[in-house]
């Protein structure tokens, strides 16, 4: 009996809750870091540009548009994985969540400083040359993908760590 006990407590031991918190933790505020600064950097150029056409302001609003999506990838993987936090709980359960929050908040953190740096540029260029456009932002959304395969990869991994998962008794 005592080794079952033993067992249990070593599978699931108390400090595994605190490692799924981190997850979803890190998943919110990387990705919203990441959109803030995508859209700080992308505003800047939208703004001082505006001042020269400002009939093109709300078509270059785009690139704070993708860069707030970013943030919704994090709050949907800490929203999913909120769902999984016990008191009792594996120590895989709580490893795959930190993994999870890792992953989506740092392809999104990646996604944004890209989206920012793009939307700066973008925005910029097409200002004076109307037809690079279309170019900025088919450079956008190979941005703003990077964001959306942490995540899938998250959701993976947050589906995976309830699977065939010991049940922790005490």
């Amino acid at each position: 009996m005592e080794d079952q006990v033993f067992a249990s407590m070593e599978r699931c031991p108390m400090y595994s809750s605190f490692f799924g918190a981190m997850g979803i933790a890190f998943a919110i505020i990387f990705t919203t870091f990441g959109a803030a600064y995508g859209t700080a950097k992308s505003s800047i150029a939208i703004f001082s540009c505006g001042v020269l056409r400002p009939e093109r302001l709300m078509q270059n609003t785009l690139c704070s548009i993708m860069a707030q999506i970013l943030s919704i990838y994090g709050l949907v993987s800490a929203v999913i994985m909120s769902n999984g936090i016990r008191e009792k709980m594996p120590a895989h359960t709580g490893f795959l969540q930190l993994g999870a929050g890792m992953a989506v908040g740092l392809c999104g953190l990646a996604a944004g400083f890209a989206i920012g740096i793009i939307g700066d540029a973008g925005v910029r260029a097409s200002n004076q040359q109307p037809r690079l456009y279309v170019g900025m932002v088919l450079i956008l959304i190979f941005a703003e993908v990077l964001g959306l395969y942490g995540v899938i990869v998250s959701i993976l991994m947050i589906t995976k760590s309830t699977l065939d998962v010991t049940e922790c008794r005490y």
